[in-house]
């Protein structure tokens, strides 16, 4: 549906230029971006290959392992339906870790892999509530390391490109309790339905 979408406007677009006589500002704009869209790309990979080699270091130091021992309590209460040591809890985990720190590449199979095991764990072809909650909260952006918004700052000369890390945990903080308190509103919304 997203493609369809960008295809209608690119080719609404062109059309306008067309019957407007802007065709040449349109393939202008179209090669000037083309050349510092590449140049981003090129320059983020170098910094997000930097950070992906220290968390893999930090992954083999069992850095990781520990962070995801610590939140294991905190991640029972919020998917109390799943069983002890299920692989699900496992991948969630990981998946939460990953996102902390700005490793959306990382984390996205770790995410997949949890809803399948969740989907499994409901036996149904239906959302279950623990895959709703997975959902919410990584929509809400769940990071502590920005590493994508500071390779960017870094691009364009950032006298601090770091300096946003405070404000993104903040941020972090206020979005993943919305979710929550979202996420479980609507929950017991539903079950006092089905009950009445």
């Amino acid at each position: 549906m997203v493609n369809l979408i960008w295809a209608f406007l690119a080719v609404t677009g062109i059309i306008y230029a067309a019957f407007n006589g802007t065709m040449a500002e349109v393939n202008k704009a179209i090669f000037s971006t083309l050349d510092e869209a590449i140049m981003i790309t090129l320059s983020l990979a170098g910094v997000l290959i930097f950070w992906l080699g220290l968390m893999k270091i930090a992954e083999e130091a069992g850095l990781l392992a520990g962070l995801a021992k610590i939140f294991r309590p905190f991640v029972k209460r919020i998917f109390p339906e799943i069983p002890e040591n299920h692989p699900a809890l496992g991948y969630i985990l990981s998946n939460m870790t990953a996102n902390m720190f700005g490793l959306g590449n990382a984390a996205t199979p770790m995410g997949l892999k949890a809803m399948k095991e969740l989907k499994e764990l409901s036996g149904s072809d239906k959302a279950s509530r623990s895959m709703i909650t997975l959902l919410a909260i990584n929509t809400s952006s769940l990071t502590l390391i920005p590493t994508t918004v500071i390779a960017i700052r870094m691009k364009y000369d950032s006298q601090d490109p770091t300096s946003i890390v405070g404000a993104t945990i903040l941020a972090t903080i206020i979005s993943t309790i919305a979710a929550l308190l979202i996420d479980r509103y609507f929950h017991y919304k539903r079950e006092r339905a089905m009950r009445l």
